[in-house]
């Protein structure tokens, strides 16, 4: 069960829908969303967990546009449509997959089992975003259990299922989250009802919110600090503008965990490894401790991260002077983590079934 709360604020034209005073809203976790029309009400309801607020009073018939424009946190779709239908529930894990079918076994579905755990009598089904994952497990390994989000939401359907929660194992709200919430308002009308979980790190702290970056990071198993010695913890990147929650989470293990001698970067976004070097050589550090950022150990980890290649990181560092150590885990290993994980599909579950 889950108690996490949220206080809603808005800029821009918005602002003038959502009044930006405390006494404006209504913080009374068990309502929903909408006070418009009772025909809207009962076809779209928006749920961070049980949390959630009401739009303005003065907001009579809001549009469309300005719904899709109020969701956050834990999205929950009610189809009217269906309510006669017997309640038949699933939970849907999306992960992007990985093709290290090792470190798969000890991050994706460890995690998926921790799940399962916390819902022993409920469906678990585990999907992978990533269709050339999946082709790749196919020809490696024989065959594949795994599908797609799409065609397990298809066959959960023709299996009767009526109520599905997705939970996502994203660590951001970047561009593989936006996949799960796209497959969720694709799906949602297909069901008697549907939720969405946020990935791993969604909110901040701000405004009375959990915050979700601190708790990720105090959860990470970074090495203890040593005098001399750093530790550079590869996250993925993305051209999305989510790319701003590493800076995030930078400031979070330097002002709120005391240290200075951890830095994020990326291998396909801001900050890189050529951002990070000249801080390394400017304290002096002797050895890197190399970690990924990631639910798995995969490619990014064992070749982009700590390959032997010339173009690897590891390779790059040692060219510059500083000795390397390579700590190839993916963060689904950390039972800390998983735990985290298990609360996000909580939130949707609750969501769900309430």
């Amino acid at each position: 069960m889950s108690n996490r709360s949220l206080r809603l604020s808005w800029r821009g034209d918005l602002f003038y829908f959502f009044k930006f005073s405390k006494e404006m809203f209504l913080l009374n976790p068990w309502k929903k969303f909408l006070i418009a029309t009772l025909a809207t009400a009962s076809i779209f309801s928006l749920s961070h967990a049980e949390a959630a607020y009401t739009l303005n009073d003065e907001v009579k018939h809001p549009t469309p546009a300005l719904l899709a424009a109020s969701q956050i946190g834990v999205l929950k779709y009610e189809n009217p449509n269906f309510d006669s239908y017997m309640d038949k529930d699933a939970i849907v894990i999306l992960s992007f997959g990985t093709t290290y079918k090792e470190t798969r076994e000890k991050t994706i579905e460890a995690t998926a089992q921790a799940i399962q755990n916390a819902h022993k009598n409920v469906k678990v089904a585990v999907a992978f975003t990533s269709h050339i994952v999946i082709d790749h497990i196919k020809e490696n390994e024989g065959k594949c259990d795994y599908m797609t989000p799409e065609q397990t939401l298809d066959q959960l359907k023709k299996e009767g299922y009526t109520r599905i929660a997705l939970v996502s194992l994203d660590v951001i709200p970047g561009m593989e989250y936006n996949y799960c919430t796209g497959v969720f308002n694709a799906y949602k009308d297909q069901f008697k009802k549907m939720t969405c979980s946020t990935p791993l790190m969604y909110w901040q702290g701000q405004e009375d919110q959990p915050d979700d970056v601190l708790e990720a990071m105090k959860a990470m198993e970074f090495p203890k600090k040593s005098k001399g010695t750093a530790t550079l913890v590869l996250a993925h990147g993305t051209p999305n503008p989510s790319n701003a929650y590493y800076s995030v989470m930078q400031a979070k293990v330097r002002d709120e965990l005391n240290r200075d001698d951890i830095y994020i970067y990326t291998v396909e976004g801001w900050p890189s490894l050529e951002d990070v070097i000249p801080k390394l050589k400017a304290q002096k550090y002797k050895l890197i401790n190399l970690m990924p950022l990631m639910m798995v150990a995969g490619d990014h980890a064992n070749n982009d991260m700590a390959g032997d290649e010339d173009d690897s990181h590891a390779s790059i560092l040692k060219a510059n002077g500083f000795n390397v150590k390579p700590i190839l885990k993916g963060i689904g290993e950390y039972k800390s983590i998983r735990n985290l994980y298990v609360d996000r599909a909580n939130e949707a579950w609750d969501a769900l079934v309430k």
